[in-house]
């Protein structure tokens, strides 16, 4: 039990500090767009950002439902390389979608996100350098998930973190320095998987490792299998695009663009809390599968026990430090001062931040279902997060409470699938009491 322990903790760790790095992508850009740009680069970033996680949303569909059938494969003792090279040939499918997207339509998209005449130029701009990049942060994903499940966490870890602190040094460079103003930050962020990609090369030249590419067709039916799989990790990330899309239309109405700019930041400083609870879900993925694989379900449940509780001192920590030091956390981004933004941020981060004393659950939860071929639970928790129970909610909460009403949205949408979700839990947990 103790080993069990040991190795729940290094994966978790190693996970939740690597996906911190990543969600740094995005807050360095906030934070030196905010500098830069002010009020309208904040909300020019903030109209980009859905697209971005939609981009992260497809790699780690591919990834970890590709890692989850190859470890899966792998204890059964069935050939399991083809699961590595189909999801290299889905990666590549949906990138070039990415980049004729970027390359042809960036305006269309920038207009039909929300942005206006002010906001549309940065927008655009922002949009075709990702979108141009898309086949890097998808292929990155994609051997973070499978290197991982191949005994080699470590590395993984070490290419996020270090393509995080590379993001951050070259946002700086990039707007002040060289003064290439959103255009930088947006490059910065696109060459970040690059050096990823190229730390992540160094597994390949290693005795030990089993992943390689094999000569294969695409075979459908193994990607639609690597599609279910992983689709709960997409869902997820359509959860914040999702809502993204959806507040910054409403909070545009009601409060313009610096009322976008304010969800911004409470946006961004909640990439932080999101990426926490997905490394704790990357971390358990290849030990439940391994397990589950196995068929040894006492150890598949200590994973799930493990994983609640540490998610659950997360959650409360969390809010916590987000109570405690919210206005110092919203001057950050406040480089001009803007009393309006300040007041709005504010209110709305301690509000927003309920929600993740149940969304943390929510997130896991979704993932561990994945990860023992159970698609269909994790599916549902993730389509109710993103979409049936939350925009119905911000639609209906604005209407009457303006902006405490967006900020609820999100509270009472991961409480009501908090509900859910233990119910599902409550029946996997009986389920298997019977068969061990």
């Amino acid at each position: 039990m103790e080993k069990l322990k040991v190795k729940f903790m290094k994966y978790v760790s190693l996970n939740v500090m690597g996906m911190i790095g990543i969600s740094c992508y995005i807050l360095a850009d906030t934070l030196f767009v905010s500098k830069a740009l002010g009020t309208v680069g904040l909300a020019s970033l903030n109209f980009s950002i859905p697209v971005f996680s939609i981009i992260q949303g497809i790699g780690l569909m591919i990834g970890i439902g590709g890692a989850t059938d190859y470890s899966i494969n792998e204890q059964q003792k069935i050939s399991n390389n083809t699961s590595f090279t189909q999801s290299l040939y889905l990666g590549g499918i949906m990138s070039i979608v990415f980049v004729l997207l970027g390359g042809f339509f960036a305006k269309d998209l920038s207009t039909l996100l929300g942005a206006d005449e002010a906001t549309l130029s940065l927008t655009k701009t922002y949009l075709t350098t990702i979108m141009l990049f898309a086949p890097f942060f998808i292929c990155n994903n994609i051997l973070l998930a499978f290197i991982r499940n191949d005994n080699n966490p470590k590395l993984s870890m070490i290419a996020m973190l270090t393509s995080s602190l590379a993001n951050i040094i070259l946002d700086y460079v990039f707007m002040f320095p060289f003064s290439m103003g959103i255009f930088g930050a947006a490059l910065a962020t696109s060459l970040s998987p690059i050096i990823s990609l190229c730390i992540l090369s160094i597994h390949f030249t290693q005795k030990n490792q089993n992943i390689h590419f094999v000569k294969s067709k695409i075979l459908f039916s193994k990607i639609y299998h690597i599609m279910t799989l992983g689709l709960s990790s997409l869902i997820g990330e359509l959860t914040s695009a999702i809502s993204l899309i959806t507040f910054n239309l409403i909070i545009l109405r009601i409060d313009g663009n610096t009322g976008v700019a304010a969800y911004g930041i409470v946006a961004n400083v909640a990439l932080i809390a999101t990426s926490i609870f997905t490394g704790i879900s990357q971390g358990i993925q290849p030990l439940s599968s391994e397990y589950y694989g196995r068929g040894d379900m006492t150890l598949v449940n200590r994973i799930l026990r493990y994983s609640m509780t540490t998610t659950i001192i997360f959650a409360v920590l969390i809010y916590t430090i987000v109570c405690i030091f919210t206005n110092e956390i919203v001057a950050i981004f406040n480089s001009e001062q803007n009393m309006k933004l300040m007041m709005i941020a504010s209110q709305g981060m301690k509000i927003y931040f309920l929600g993740y004393l149940f969304a943390g659950i929510n997130i896991v939860s979704s993932a561990f279902f994945s990860s023992i071929s159970k698609a269909k639970q994790g599916m549902i928790i993730s389509i109710l997060r993103s979409a049936l129970i939350l925009i119905p909610a911000v639609l209906l909460l604005s209407i009457f409470f303006k902006m405490d009403g967006i900020w609820y949205s999100f509270v009472i949408t991961e409480l009501a699938v908090f509900i859910l979700n233990n119910i599902f839990l409550q029946d996997f947990k009986l389920r298997t009491s019977k068969s061990m």
